[in-house]
């Protein structure tokens, strides 16, 4: 058994970051600033996108969308139950209602035909989540949106670098949402980003930040002026430049980190390969994961004991695992409001009491790769049926 804990997803960030952060600091210009755009430019040209906007968090992001796009009371946005509780928070926030559909049982992701099933009048907006950094099926999506006439705003907070028939996710025109909170492939500490045409980054760019025509740079620059107009009651969601200085950084460092994640991946699956309780995370031949989370699911019926048990014995063998996500008509907000069961969306249900989270992070050593999956195999083994 391992000596040491192995801690779930500790941050990965070494001296370049902390020195991007400090010559931040020491220049004088902190808060929204050059480093912010510089960010945004060198982010939209890693994926092709047409533009990108710095914010706060992939919630700001989300919300900063769905508001620019002038989703309201009375409109409904279809998403799925399996992702963290933003994704639907947001759209409770402009006063709309998220309209669960199940998920598809291999990736988990949002299953296109219960979205098509769930359309009605009232329903302007798809809000696709990338679970784990696998890529939603987005042609069977966009061709609903098209059909229907609705927004799509992607939800990519595991999904940085991940490919869709060959294009990354991100660089497509509708709005599409990046985290880089601690644990993410690409770290600022807390932040996110928002992808989509320039034209409408430039009114969300305004929705962003207090509806404001022009931002703090841009007034205190050499030949700014202290004249702003408030077009619109918007939010307090800029990223500082402080936060933009590691991102440039993390993306600089992007493509060696994926590769890692990718070794970290094929070493479990090798190990985990042919288990009779053990069902791996599948990769659809048409994308190129993210591999933010390596989500092992457990086939209770050749076990005796159940996921929550499974998650205990990691815990004694000094591994730190976790479960994405508790699904999201199961929470008490979500159920009493809209009176939903656990069983209204049994994929969804159904995959969450058997799912764990494995480490997976750029600073996972050869070694802790090995003891996380000696653990697992030690746990499956001795409680097999």
């Amino acid at each position: 058994m391992r000596k040491e804990f192995l801690p779930f997803s500790p941050p990965f960030v070494g001296e370049e970051e902390v020195e991007a952060a400090v010559q931040a600091l020491r220049s004088g210009w902190i808060t929204t600033g050059p480093r912010a755009k510089e960010f945004e430019t060198a982010f939209a040209a890693r994926l092709g996108a047409p533009g990108a906007l710095a914010l706060s968090s992939c919630t700001a992001a989300l919300h900063t969308a769905l508001v620019t796009l002038g989703i309201g009371p009375g409109d409904e946005v279809v998403t799925t139950p399996i992702t963290f509780a933003a994704s639907a928070n947001v759209i409770e926030h402009t006063g709309a209602r998220p309209v669960f559909v199940d998920v598809e049982p291999d990736t988990l992701n949002l299953d296109p035909a219960a979205a098509r099933a769930a359309v009605t009048p009232r329903t302007k907006a798809i809000l696709p989540v990338h679970f784990t950094g696998h890529p939603c099926e987005m042609d069977a999506i966009h061709a609903l949106a098209s059909e229907h006439g609705l927004a799509v705003v992607e939800d990519a907070a595991h999904a940085l670098p991940a490919r869709y028939r060959g294009k990354l996710v991100g660089s497509s025109a509708n709005p599409v949402a990046f985290s880089f909170y601690a644990t993410k492939n690409l770290t600022t500490a807390e932040g996110g980003m928002l992808t989509g045409e320039p034209t409408f980054l430039d009114r969300a760019r305004v929705v962003a930040l207090h509806g404001m025509s022009r931002d703090a740079w841009r007034r205190y620059e050499r030949g700014g002026s202290w004249r702003y107009d408030i077009e619109l009651p918007g939010f307090k969601y800029n990223m500082p430049d402080l936060l933009a200085a590691i991102g440039l950084v993390q993306l600089r460092r992007l493509e060696a980190m994926q590769k890692r994640r990718e070794e970290v991946v094929a070493a479990y699956a090798k190990a985990f390969a042919g288990h009779a309780a053990l069902e791996v995370p599948v990769r659809r031949s048409h994308v190129d994961p993210a591999w933010h989370l390596y989500v092992l699911r457990l086939r209770l019926d050749r076990l005796t004991i159940d996921r929550d048990t499974f998650l205990e014995k990691m815990r004694e063998q000094n591994i730190g695992c976790s479960v994405h996500f508790i699904p999201l008509h199961t929470q008490p907000f979500y159920r009493r409001k809209y009176k939903l069961q656990p069983d209204d969306f049994p994929v969804a249900y159904g995959n969450f009491t058997r799912m764990l989270s494995l480490p997976l992070h750029p600073g996972l050593t050869d070694q802790d790769v090995a003891d996380v999956a000696d653990a697992v195999l030690e746990v499956a083994s001795r409680h097999a049926r």
